[in-house]
């Protein structure tokens, strides 16, 4: 009897263990497909009008998402829907399944944002009509802002914000490097995000996608605080060799980091080991000039006592 009672405490006393080690992970990446769509490019050597993305180029993308596997993946520079479902059938047939497609566009007739998931979406909201002061006039945010929640094993629920802010290119001479329409994209999508966070109680939320500027810039500051509000922080990734960088500006041979992810102060901790990570796979820069990020939000389970698919 005494050794069955001690078999039967030792079991007991594994299963606590497990458990209390085991916990719930979800991982999110956000990557720029760079002109997932029909275009003039070079392709080689040779001029191409009106021309798809190159197949050794969408082999390579399918290659970095096969190689990192996301639950949730935010995209910036999509085609129209027709590509957003190339691209999920493309990866079906590698084997990597994404039940939920969602597709947003804005008033960028050209270039889209877009998220495939393995979780089931809750809500969908498509941030058409962000608009903001800039020169003599008022313009939109020219991709919109796409906001998907989840919920997690637990029960509890995250909101992600996915962006994709102006580029450095302009042709507005009082803007030099769209400076100032970048920061005045930046703060309307902030303030829309606190109406859709803070201001209705939810504190659990994560910015990602292409910011188009770097860490300490006016664009990235306007997702870190606002007054006396802290919004997020910006999670520090790297790649295997520890650099940081997530743009590569082949013209000018510039490296620098402008994609990632802003979370909530109540989300921070549940980042496993407190940083994200960038795919360095050989010949990643061959499918876009941005490389994915990705980080895992890790759900701890409580410890228990040992008596006791569709388009959008």
């Amino acid at each position: 009897m005494r050794l069955m009672l001690s078999q039967l405490y030792l079991c007991c006393l594994g299963l606590l263990c497990l458990c209390s080690a085991s916990a719930e992970s979800v991982r999110l990446a956000t990557y720029n497909l760079n002109n997932y769509l029909v275009m003039d490019r070079h392709v080689g050597a040779v001029w191409r009008p009106s021309y798809p993305k190159p197949e050794a180029e969408k082999a390579i993308i399918r290659e970095v998402i096969k190689g990192s596997l996301p639950d949730v993946l935010a995209l910036q520079e999509m085609g129209t829907l027709p590509f957003l479902e190339e691209l999920r059938a493309d990866l079906a047939q590698d084997g990597v399944h994404y039940p939920y497609a969602i597709h947003m566009e804005g008033v960028d007739e050209v270039r889209h944002l877009a998220v495939l998931s393995k979780l089931p979406p809750v809500e969908v909201v498509k941030h058409e009509d962000l608009d903001f002061k800039y020169i003599d006039g008022r313009e939109l945010v020219k991709r919109g802002m796409l906001e998907v929640s989840f919920e997690r094993s637990d029960g509890s629920r995250f909101k992600l914000f996915v962006v994709h802010l102006k580029s450095r290119w302009t042709d507005v001479k009082a803007d030099p490097d769209s400076q100032l329409r970048r920061t005045r994209e930046a703060e309307a999508c902030r303030n829309r995000i606190v109406e859709r966070t803070y201001d209705m109680g939810v504190t659990d939320f994560i910015i990602a996608g292409d910011f188009n500027d770097h860490p300490g810039s006016g664009t990235l500051r306007r997702f870190y605080q606002r007054g006396r509000l802290k919004i997020g922080a910006l999670v520090p990734a790297s790649d295997s060799r520890g650099e940081q960088w997530t743009y590569y500006y082949h013209k000018q041979v510039v490296y620098s980091l402008v994609d990632g992810f802003v979370v909530s102060g109540s989300l921070s901790p549940q980042i496993e080991a407190g940083d994200g990570h960038i795919v360095d796979i050989p010949g990643a820069l061959i499918g876009s000039d941005h490389r994915m990020v990705y980080l895992d939000l890790v759900e701890s389970e409580t410890t228990p006592s040992v008596e006791d698919a569709p388009i959008h």
